[in-house]
This record gives structure tokens, C-alpha cells and sequence, in this order.
């Protein structure tokens, strides 16, 4: 007899309304992002973008200090959340209706903290900011109690981990925000590294198999976005300094070393391939934490370059070493750690060890070099990549080919 209920389920799962989640393969070939994940993405670059332009704000207002540590407990919430759903995802994407239902919330959750960004900077009252938050990382237990459900084993046990982990982390920070609004720096520390320590934990009992050419595509995708709002973000600043000021003649060095800054940062992300490094959880997992520090510096370097073009224009009362300080330093912390995650494992000998970490030294001495430092810092960015370019070259010359053998008969 045949069951017209049983068959319509296995339509329905057929079709993608509803599919069992289980562990995708490793080894799975043609694997990318999906549309959902660029969307994703996008939607969380909003909060990117509000983080950059309170920091804006807050140097050009003559509070430096007040807006870095701002920025850099802002974007930990918005990186943590964008990080935890990719390796997820790359585990356990079924891309069915729940799977994008919860994804969707998670974006809500996102916009939500964007909307907080403004009030957490300037009235140090993070609770709208703490709800988008938990709405994204609530969403991901339950993808997490799903995930659970439908393993067995060390699989289900690390599922129930991160989930059980999330959870705790949530009710710390629910319990430290919502009577008094803003974190003392300690109580964030402790937080943000039990947050940290969560995929640390999981894992050991089974490890997720997220795929290493998935993973790695997702993180250049979210450095690209990241670089093109600091394009938009500074073309924005510039286009606005010429309508009310006029003033080319102080624009354009910026401009056009902020676009060589720009520029040579995607150049030196995307010189060699990273998946093939990412051979083991451990080492995938220094990776993707160290990008903490690739996004918000790169993110960042789009906030200094409003800075340096409303100090060229008179539109702030801080001094040019401060705008230009702005733009070097994130430039540079970005230079150092792209060499020290991945572009390192890719050159051979002390001459092209040494050419990164080089240039973010000079890149941070240019702030003492005048008017024109942006300028500066884009051309000697621009000479490290051309540097780079012309050492692997000559090494691709000096390295011998096999001769080939002629075919046996």
C-alpha cells in the first residue's frame, strides 16, 4: 500500500522546501557562495558602514580615543556574528526554506545593530546594538539545535557545544548591557574572548567540515566589500569637500593616494591562494580569527581618509598629523597582518619576507612627512606591490623546469 503522505515529504525535501541537516563534504567540488551569502554580506556592510562614519565623527570631534575604542567593540560584534554564520554555513548550508528563513532573521538582527551604532558612539548606551546582536546569534543556535538534530555522535555533540555556548555568552552580555547600558573595558575583554573560546571548545569533540575553498572565498568576498565601501565611503567625503569648499588643489593628493592605499590592498589580499594553507581547524581557525584585524583595518581605512579630507578643508579643528594618522595606521596594521596570515606562507627567501613588513614601517613614518602623507603612504604602497611583483617574477625565472622526457616506446 503506498503512503501519499511519506511521498510528499520526499517531494518536498526534493524540491528544497525542506532538507535533513547533515554535514556537507570537505572534498566537495565546485563549491562557492551563494546568492543568500552575498546578500548576507551586503546587509551587514550597512553596519560597517555606520560603525566607519561614528568613528569619523568621533576624531574629527577631538575624541580619538573614545571613538577607536568604539569602533573596535562595534566591529567585533559585527565580525563575530558575519564569521560565525560563513563557517557555519560552509558546514551546514542545506539552503532550504528554514535555512533561509533564520538567515533572513539574522540579517534583521544586523540592521538592527546598525540602527544602535549612532547611540552606542555617542551616548555610550549599547542595548539597541546588544539586541541586533542576540537576534543573529540566537538565530544561529537554533540552525545549531537543527544541525543537532539530525546528527549523531561526536557531530551532535559539538552542534549541542556551540549551541549551549552561544547561549551562556549571550546571557553574560544580556546581564552586563541591559541595567547600565555600556561595558566597563574589562567585562567586554572577558566577554568578547568567552565568545572566542566557544569554537575552541566545540570542536574538539568532532570538528565541522567546513570546506577550505568555500571558506576562503567568503572571506575575500566580505575584503572586497569591506574595500569598496572605503572607495564609496571617501568619494563621498570628497565629493562633498568639493561642493561646499572648492578645494581641489587639497583633495586631490588624498584622493589619489587613498585610491593607491585602496588598491594595493586588494592587490597584495589577492596575490596567492589561500585555501591550500588551510589545511587543519587549528590552522584555519588563527586564520580566520587574525581577520579581526584585515576587516576592521581595512574598513577603517575608509573612515581616515573622511577625516583626512575634512581636516584638508577646515571642517575639523584636528591637526593634519592626527587626520593623517587616521589613514596610515590602518593601512599599515593592514599590510602587516594580510603578510602575516597568509602572504608569508607564499614567498621564498628573507628579501621577499621582508617587503610587507617594510612597507606598514614606512607606511607609519609617512605620517611625519607634511601635507601630502596620504600621498605618501599610496606611493609607497604602491611600490611594495610593484616590489613583490618584480621579485616573484624574477623567482619564477631563477626556478628550474624539469626537462621533460621524450615518450618510450
Amino acid at each position: 500500500m503506498s503512503d501519499p503522505l511519506g511521498a510528499s515529504r520526499s517531494a518536498v525535501r526534493a524540491s528544497g522546501v525542506l532538507r535533513t541537516m547533515t554535514a556537507r563534504s570537505r572534498g566537495e567540488a565546485h563549491r562557492v557562495s551563494t546568492p543568500l551569502e552575498l546578500f548576507f554580506d551586503l546587509c551587514f556592510v550597512v553596519a560597517v558602514a555606520q560603525a566607519g562614519g561614528r568613528l569619523v565623527h568621533a576624531v574629527g570631534s577631538g575624541h580619538p580615543g573614545h571613538g577607536v575604542t568604539g569602533y573596535l567593540m562595534v566591529f567585533f560584534s559585527i565580525w563575530w556574528a558575519w564569521m560565525n554564520f560563513s563557517w557555519f554555513a560552509s558546514a551546514y548550508d542545506t539552503d532550504d526554506v528554514p535555512y533561509r528563513v533564520t538567515t533572513l532573521v539574522q540579517i534583521v538582527g544586523s540592521l538592527i545593530l546598525a540602527a544602535g551604532v549612532p547611540r552606542a558612539f555617542d551616548d555610550g548606551d549599547f542595548r539597541v546594538t546588544l539586541l541586533g546582536y542576540v537576534v543573529m546569534r540566537l538565530a544561529l543556535v537554533t540552525q545549531w539545535l537543527r544541525a543537532a538534530r539530525s546528527e549523531s555522535d561526536g557531530a551532535r555533540v559539538t552542534a549541542l557545544v556551540y549551541a549551549v555556548g552561544v547561549v551562556i555568552c549571550q546571557v553574560g552580555w544580556a546581564a552586563l548591557l541591559l541595567p547600565y547600558g555600556a561595558p566597563p573595558a574589562w567585562a567586554f575583554v572577558l566577554l568578547a574572548a568567552a565568545e572566542l573560546s566557544v569554537p575552541a571548545v566545540a570542536e574538539r569533540s568532532a570538528p565541522t567540515t567546513w570546506h577550505p575553498h568555500h571558506i576562503a572565498e567568503r572571506y575575500g568576498l566580505f575584503t572586497l566589500i569591506v574595500l569598496g565601501e572605503s572607495v564609496s565611503a571617501a568619494t563621498v567625503a570628497v565629493q562633498s569637500a568639493l561642493d561646499e569648499h572648492k578645494a581641489l588643489g587639497e583633495l586631490v593628493p588624498i584622493a589619489v593616494g587613498g585610491l593607491l592605499i585602496v588598491f594595493s590592498a586588494w592587490w597584495i589580499y589577492f596575490a596567492v591562494p589561500i585555501h591550500g594553507h588551510l589545511a587543519s581547524s587549528r590552522v584555519a581557525f588563527l586564520w580566520g580569527y587574525g581577520h579581526y584585524a584585515v576587516f576592521s583595518s581595512a574598513a577603517a581605512i575608509g573612515a581616515g581618509l573622511e577625516i583626512a579630507v575634512e581636516q584638508a578643508v577646515g571642517a575639523t579643528g584636528i591637526s593634519g598629523r592626527v587626520a593623517t594618522a587616521a589613514v596610515v595606521i590602518p593601512a599599515a596594521i593592514f599590510l602587516f597582518t594580510v603578510w602575516g596570515l597568509h602572504a608569508r606562507h607564499h614567498k621564498r627567501g628573507v628579501t621577499q619576507q621582508l617587503v610587507l613588513p617594510v612597507a606598514a614601517i614606512a607606511v607609519l613614518a609617512c605620517v611625519f612627512t607634511g601635507s601630502h602623507a596620504v600621498l605618501w603612504a599610496g606611493l609607497v604602497c604602491a611600490a611594495a606591490v610593484a616590489l613583490e611583483v618584480t621579485l616573484q617574477v624574477r623567482g619564477a625565472a631563477q626556478t628550474p623546469v624539469a626537462p621533460s622526457r621524450a615518450p618510450t616506446a
